[in-house]
């Protein structure tokens, strides 16, 4: 979007969350509420970002994107104050459009940043503030109308007399400003209100003294000025979120049967017909038609081909092959390729591993840093014993291969397409081709031994 910027206030810190953690980290979905506020800005392609951050602020610094600037508020003297830490960062930008917004407010979003925009510069505003109409306005600035439904003043709650508290049309905390007027009313602005601080909404004050143009945009949605300043408020902006997204999977075909109990962040795509069960957590995953996924499952950073069953399992940066069955009970960890057709089974732990077409790891087994090819049939309590105390080794098993139960493989080793291992043996040497491998000590059976020695001897 040519000539615009935005300036997101995000100095504010976590003791009314109870946090010890800056209160714009604290997450909808699994997302800071300030991610969402810049994904927004960038949506509607608001490319220079400044963050109004505090001092001491490294965890917010390191969730901003590349080429976010920030500014430092170190006392907290209201918005207006906030805004004027910024003054550099707007001079450079003082032909430009600047959209103005708190960083805890995560519902705002790219049509109502739009539209706010298109009303500011049709109208050639220097001001124009995004309204919202509330059943229970309690908390917010209040919008004052003119006589003919122009913007007079916003005046915030603590400032408002009975009648003005009766007004449900709200400030929202979102403005778009031309930014050589902003700079010349902070200049102006002062502390003589309940709070003693620079209030940002004064500037409508100085717009209507001055004769300059400002306006109103109304919000379509009032969930766009929503915030949190507890926890409690945290877990309804999470409710809120978690069914929007639900209903929007919904309309696109996904099956979900049960849906109080699931949780799908809006970065994770799901195809038609795919089926997800309760208790289910899909984190910036991508999920192919006709699945089944859950109960039970939580996938973060999937991908999941047509046709995969994901059951009572989890898995992390990993990919699930068309066909594939993973679970119950099953955990992919980061790296993990699942070929078409596997079958990974119940407690079976599988890490940065490729797991080749129609390959069986039915249960109670671990592979670890293993490349293993297609057909291969892996016993229950096999595993491929990757670290040596100092590196990680791989472990290679060809096509077809035969793994008896309770296998070891100390890596690095291989065991070549078509092999056979013997049940209970411990691969320390390169297995051929076709070749049966037997790495066990011989039984041996003393008759009498346990009635003369044994624990429960007579």
């Amino acid at each position: 979007m040519d000539k615009t910027c935005a300036l997101v206030l995000a100095a504010g810190d976590g003791k009314r969350m109870k946090s010890r953690h800056p209160k714009v980290l604290c997450e909808v979905l699994f997302k800071p509420m300030l991610s969402w506020v810049i994904d927004s800005c960038r949506l509607a392609e608001i490319e220079e970002l400044c963050v109004v951050v505090a001092p001491d602020a490294d965890e917010v610094r390191a969730v901003l994107p590349e080429g976010c600037r920030t500014a430092e508020q170190a006392e907290k003297l209201g918005t207006g104050h906030a805004v004027m830490m910024a003054a550099d960062f707007l001079e450079e930008h003082r032909d430009c459009s600047v959209l103005v917004l708190c960083g805890d407010a995560p519902f705002v979003d790219e049509e109502t940043i739009r539209g706010a925009l298109r009303e500011h510069r049709e109208n050639g505003h220097d001001l124009t503030v995004v309204a919202a109409r509330l059943e229970d306005p309690t908390g917010y600035g209040r919008i004052i109308r003119d006589e003919n439904g122009g913007l007079r003043a916003i005046v915030e709650q603590r400032d408002a007399d009975e009648k003005t508290r009766l007004i449900q049309e709200v400030n929202s905390g979102i403005y778009w400003f031309e930014a050589a007027f902003l700079l010349d009313a902070l200049n102006k602005l002062g502390t003589d209100n309940a709070q003693g601080e620079y209030y940002l909404t004064d500037t409508v004050a100085i717009a209507v003294s001055e004769h300059r143009p400002a306006g109103i945009y109304r919000a379509e949605s009032p969930d766009v000025i929503l915030g949190a300043n507890s926890r409690k408020e945290l877990a309804r902006l999470n409710e809120i979120a978690r069914k929007r997204v639900i209903e929007r999977q919904l309309d696109q075909g996904v099956n979900i049967p049960f849906p109080d109990s699931v949780v799908i962040c809006p970065d994770t795509v799901i195809g038609r017909d795919t089926t997800v069960l309760p208790g289910c957590i899909l984190r910036r995953s991508r999920i192919a038609e006709g699945c089944l996924i859950g109960p039970y499952t939580m996938l973060t950073g999937c991908e999941v081909g047509e046709g995969a069953r994901v059951e009572q399992s989890t898995g992390e940066d990993s990919q699930v092959a068309g066909g594939a069955r993973i679970g119950p009970y099953a955990r992919l960890r980061p790296g993990s390729r699942i070929g078409a057709g596997a079958k990974i089974g119940n407690f079976v732990e599988i890490k940065n591993s490729r797991i080749g077409e129609k390959t069986s790891v039915a249960h109670l087994s671990y592979l670890g840093d293993s490349d293993v090819g297609k057909e291969v049939n892996v016993g229950c309590g096999v595993v491929t014993a990757n670290y040596d105390g100092k590196q990680k080794f791989r472990t290679r098993i060809g096509d077809r291969a035969f793994i008896g139960c309770n296998t070891n493989f100390i890596a690095p080793v291989s065991a070549g397409a078509g092999s056979v291992i013997a049940a209970g043996t411990t691969v320390t040497e390169d297995i051929p081709e076709d070749a049966l491998a037997v790495g066990r000590a011989r039984q041996e059976t003393r008759p009498g031994w346990a009635r003369e020695k044994g624990k429960y001897r007579r």
